[in-house]
């Protein structure tokens, strides 16, 4: 392969007919004014031929069901290597998608605690474990035992004829002996039935066996013993009529429970995921936010909502009567009460019914118009609460690696999941399995770091991401992959990363180059501009003004050249500023925004003004904008009664707004 992709004569939308060179294993950004072609050179030319070429050399039955991509308006391309893009949008809308499952770290925990997981019983907090014939033999074998025994297991009915039968069939197989009382007799030699816990003998040894036959055997005893009980076999110790039972059934504490195995641990697998969510981690149900719209207040000053009324305020007031027998703060802003004192009023107790009996009352009587438009006033999408959003079946919860259980795990932030795995105390050269997993999953979590994204968690749905984020997942998703030979086209990774994040963004850029990859970016970025090896300056100016070739060279050779982007670099050039801000005192207020990365954050957004929200990476910009203020003041300007969203609460000059758009990444 030559040491260059060569693009002759590029002519997509504002380009003129371009030349360039771009160098294999090095990192290229393509740079200039808005609207000058480089998207065009780098995604509708660069990428599109990649993606023709990776169809075209498909069968022609494979083709048939990916459709024609038309050849890009270009002269040639030599020496492309296979393209990958990374865009600035959403990486999908499946609610079933999230981080863990998008970066495969969710698919390796899987793995980790389907073969590395231990069982505990809830009951007990004891481990939940299963003998096999050859485990037994083992801990016989560790004990060392050189008293007479025999292998037994229980007989499976009750009552003297129900056990004659029993023994009598058995017999027939040649299990000729039986115990009871402390006795081991023929089957023919008994005489009276009625006996309490009798036991089928399968086979007796003088001692534990020393040569291959015997143990052999015993082991086929053993085995035996197993199949015949549905999963229990005793030792007998003939001098002392001491029993040691094994259980070859996966059980404790009278529970039985489910052998760990990956699809026990997939949400995306009726198996494994929620009965009650079906795997979504959320469902159609009472939504709090909805029947607290504004935690500032205090039950007494109507916190509850649909306890409002003069109907449904006699339960706040058989509530507020109740409330000294329990010490209750009536007098506390909902906000700052205890999780205790919140599910107290949910559940209620023996003096009060809380909101949970409230609503199931309420739906008992669906068949009146009025509670069936006062029960959907309440209805939202919350977390599942028997899964509580992890999306996996309850026991499952039950397996534990390192004392964690997989739901814990997925709802730790990244950064603090990272650290757990770097303590953990495991021999890991001692063990194949550790010794393959827990490199990938450790590696992947550096990534996921390194790309500014330590603070989410795996289970956060990716649907709900900035396009920022959802960029940065594509980029530890492919070091975490180690292609090599690949050119990755990147469109503006540093959009919405904070300067302190730059740095890491850059390491995981030159860790993609040092792969072997070829990296193509489009940036405007000053930091990232400065680590690349090649830069491609296209303008001078937009539109029809632009798709020009101004610089094509070492990164090295680019501050001292004419371009326009240079010449703004060294500071001859300036963005002019305005002295005189516009004044606006009409304004928006949004009061307690919580969700996701936010915590109560209050904003006050002046009318007719730019107005910029900035922060670093993760702080909750686009959950601010894009989940909470865009669809809440949509919803204040519907509906001027109804001034709460989700727990947030607006206020201002809303009247003086007439329309309101949302403008993301998406086309």
């Amino acid at each position: 392969m030559s040491k260059t992709i060569e693009i002759k004569g590029a002519r997509a939308n504002n380009l003129q007919g371009i030349d360039v060179h771009i160098p294999h294993g090095q990192i290229t950004v393509i740079t200039g004014v808005s609207g000058s072609g480089k998207s065009s050179l780098a995604f509708t030319t660069l990428f599109a031929e990649g993606q023709r070429r990776f169809i075209e050399s498909m069968s022609s039955y494979v083709r048939q069901f990916l459709g024609k991509l038309d050849k890009p308006q270009v002269e040639y391309i030599k020496g492309l290597s296979p393209t990958i893009a990374i865009e600035q949008k959403v990486i999908s809308g499946n609610p079933r998608s999230t981080v863990g499952t998008t970066t495969e770290i969710y698919d390796y925990l899987k793995l980790l605690f389907a073969r590395e997981g231990k069982t505990y019983s809830p009951i007990s907090g004891m481990e939940v474990t299963k003998d096999t014939p050859s485990g037994v033999l083992q801990q016989l074998q560790d004990r060392a035992i050189s008293f007479p025994f025999a292998i037994l297991y229980p007989a499976q009915t009750k009552g003297s004829e129900n056990l004659k039968k029993t023994f009598l069939s058995a017999e027939k197989e040649g299990f000729i002996r039986i115990y009871f009382n402390n006795k081991v007799l023929l089957v023919n030699e008994v005489e009276n039935w009625e006996m309490d816990d009798p036991y089928h003998v399968v086979d007796r040894f003088r001692s534990l066996p020393s040569s291959d036959e015997e143990s052999s055997r015993l082991l086929d005893s053993i085995h035996t013993a197993f199949n015949r009980s549905q999963g229990t076999c005793t030792l007998l110790n003939l001098d002392t009529q001491e029993k040691w039972h094994f259980n070859h059934r996966f059980e404790r504490d009278g529970m039985a429970f489910e052998e760990p195995s990956a699809a026990f641990f997939a949400f995306n697998n009726p198996y494994g995921a929620c009965k009650t969510c079906e795997g979504f981690g959320s469902v159609l149900g009472i939504d709090p936010n909805l029947v607290f719209p504004n935690p500032n207040l205090s039950v007494y000053e109507g916190t509850i909502h649909p306890w409002r009324g003069e109907t449904m305020g006699e339960y706040l007031q058989q509530f507020l009567m109740n409330a000294h027998r329990i010490d209750f703060p009536v007098h506390t802003a909902y906000r700052d009460l205890s999780e205790g004192q919140k599910d107290i009023l949910w559940k209620g107790n023996a003096h009060f019914d809380g909101l949970s009996a409230f609503f199931k009352h309420i739906e008992s009587q669906t068949y009146k118009i009025q509670y069936r438009v006062m029960l959907s006033r309440y209805r939202g999408k919350t977390s599942c609460p028997d899964c509580l959003g992890t999306r996996l079946r309850k026991d499952a919860g039950y397996v534990k690696f390192q004392g964690k259980s997989l739901q814990e795990l997925v709802l730790l932030p990244v950064k603090e999941l990272r650290a757990f795995f770097a303590t953990c105390l495991i021999d890991t050269p001692q063990n194949k399995v550790l010794a393959r997993l827990l490199p990938e999953i450790k590696q992947r979590l550096d990534f996921l770091c390194d790309v500014g994204l330590g603070y989410l968690t795996l289970n956060r749905a990716t649907n709900t991401l900035s396009g920022g984020e959802s960029q940065r997942i594509h980029l530890a998703t492919s070091l975490g992959s180690s292609l090599v030979g690949s050119t990755y086209i990147l469109d503006e990774p540093s959009i919405g990363l904070h300067p302190r994040d730059t740095e890491n963004l850059i390491k995981v850029l030159q860790q993609l180059k040092d792969l072997g990859n070829t990296v193509v970016i489009v940036e405007h970025e000053s930091a990232i501009m400065e680590a690349a090896d090649c830069i491609i300056d296209i303008g001078p100016m937009a539109g029809i003004h632009g798709g020009l070739v101004t610089f094509c060279g070492k990164q090295l050779d680019f501050a001292q050249s004419t371009s326009l982007t240079a010449q703004y670099l060294r500071g001859e050039k300036r963005i002019p500023f305005r002295t005189a801000m516009r004044k606006s005192t009409a304004a928006v207020v949004l009061e307690n925004a919580t969700m996701h990365n936010l915590k109560k954050v209050n904003i006050r957004i002046p009318l007719q003004q730019l107005v910029c929200i900035s922060g670093v990476s993760g702080s909750g910009k686009s959950t601010l904008m894009k989940s909470l203020f865009f669809p809440g003041l949509r919803q204040v300007m519907e509906d001027s009664n109804n001034a709460l969203y989700k727990g947030c609460i607006f206020s201002g000059d809303i009247g003086k707004i007439r329309e309101i758009e949302l403008i993301d990444q998406n086309p």
